[in-house]
């Protein structure tokens, strides 16, 4: 292990060790919390402790005051990935918390600084424990939404009220502010394997983090306001302190003109399409929006991950030239705050929620699994500038009436209105 800012950590009078939950979009959210809090104590140091993976695509360039330090990722030599997103969870939380622990220590006996404050992701429930055996304050980052939270601290509750492998259409009107919720919205807490990785996280999360001397959350105070409050009346500090994509460093290239070419198109009248890091619809909903897209004729922008040659709709790609643009990689903040972006075709992940807002562009919705199902209830039927594509998956005539809805409709008009409002209240926080 190399140290190239000894200088950082011989002049710094506090060391901040920050433990990062390595997949999906949650070591960003703490890169940026972090990054906040070395602009505001500039006499601290932090320890950014991550797997290798994660902090080589999360650190795109050198960070004053922040070192990145690799931990084990629990991968067995040799180890391919097969396409499940949730395998590699699996050996990581296995490897917890030994592999930070083992790197905690070894930063500590080189930089000859001890450990100031705890900072790791809300998942890590082991994080209470090492502040203890440190005697520090632990901290624990939220990256995701006050509702999903809320369920998760609430879970037992629910499982009394519900059952097990109950009903999926029954709504959660037992809990305040939540009768428009249904059990098929949940994130996974009522059906599953309970003793797979995520799950047996955030059982053991729900334990401790009332142990935690601050919960911070990426969010800001006017969003979901009453949940906000009830989970202020059970934690001693609970603070929003997003949304972080209003504040990130993180790069805005735009390599591939995405801007520029958004220019070129009315207001309010292309579709943008991602679908996040994680997953992709299989091949029969990508040929469903490759039809929509093209019998629809509306312009659209596709940040795409793999090969469109190869997996989308034979022709697509050249039919579509004159109207589309597909890229590898898009600025997403960037894209949806530009005035031609009609309407945001997502899973539904919280930093992407987020990210509309202060684009101030309605969504539609493809879910796939932990929080993705609740946040495209609660934009669709709580905050009401979203909706869900039907049956929750694409298929070429549902695809083609959720877009003609949020860009041709007086519907999508209000949508538009309420996301802007919403924009507002994120802007003023």
């Amino acid at each position: 292990m190399k140290f190239q800012m000894d200088e950082a950590y011989n002049n710094a009078s506090k060391h901040i060790a920050v433990l990062a939950f390595p997949f999906g979009t949650h070591a960003a959210p703490l890169l940026s919390l972090t990054r906040q809090l070395s602009d505001a104590c500039p006499d601290a140091v932090f320890s950014f402790l991550s797997t290798q993976q994660s902090n080589t695509s999360t650190f795109p360039m050198k960070v004053d005051k922040i070192k990145p330090f690799n931990v084990r990722d629990g991968l067995p030599k040799e180890y391919m990935f097969k396409g499940n997103p949730h395998e590699p969870v699996e050996y990581f939380v296995k490897a917890v918390p030994g592999n930070f622990t083992e790197v905690l220590d070894e930063v500590v006996a080189k930089t000859g600084k001890s450990i100031d404050c705890l900072i790791t992701d809300a998942f890590y429930a082991f994080g209470a424990d090492i502040a203890d055996e440190l005697n520090v304050p632990w901290v624990a980052l939220w990256t995701a939404g006050p509702r999903t939270l809320f369920v998760h601290m609430d879970t037992d509750f629910i499982r009394q009220q519900v059952g097990i492998n109950g009903p999926q259409d029954k709504t959660l009107d037992f809990l305040p502010e939540f009768s428009a919720i249904r059990v098929a919205d949940l994130p996974g807490i009522t059906c599953g394997d309970f003793d797979a990785g995520y799950p047996v996280l955030l059982h053991k999360m729900r334990l401790a983090l009332s142990r935690a001397a601050a919960i911070a959350a990426n969010s800001y105070e006017d969003l979901d306001n009453t949940v906000v409050n009830m989970l202020k009346l059970r934690f001693n500090r609970y603070l929003n302190v997003g949304p972080f994509n209003l504040v990130s460093s993180s790069t805005d290239d735009d390599s591939h003109d995405c801007l520029d070419w958004l220019s070129k198109h009315e207001p309010a009248s292309v579709v943008y399409i991602s679908f996040g890091t994680v997953m992709m619809p299989p091949p029969e909903e990508l040929q469903a929006l490759c039809e929509a897209l093209e019998e629809s004729e509306f312009p659209f922008l596709w940040s795409f991950r793999g090969s469109p040659e190869n997996e989308l709709s034979s022709g697509f790609l050249e039919r579509t030239s004159s109207k589309g643009k597909i890229v590898p990689w898009a600025p997403q903040q960037k894209i949806l705050e530009h005035p031609s972006v009609g309407v945001f075709v997502s899973h539904g992940g919280w930093n992407s929620v987020l990210e509309s807002i202060c684009g101030g562009v309605p969504m539609i919705f493809r879910p796939f699994f932990g929080d993705q199902g609740l946040n495209t209830r609660t934009v669709e039927a709580i905050w009401g500038f979203g909706l869900e594509l039907e049956g929750g998956t694409l298929t070429r005539g549902g695809a083609m009436k959720a877009l003609k809805l949020t860009l041709c409709s007086e519907q999508g008009k209000q949508m538009r209105d309420k996301t802007r409002l919403e924009k507002e209240l994120a802007y003023t926080q």
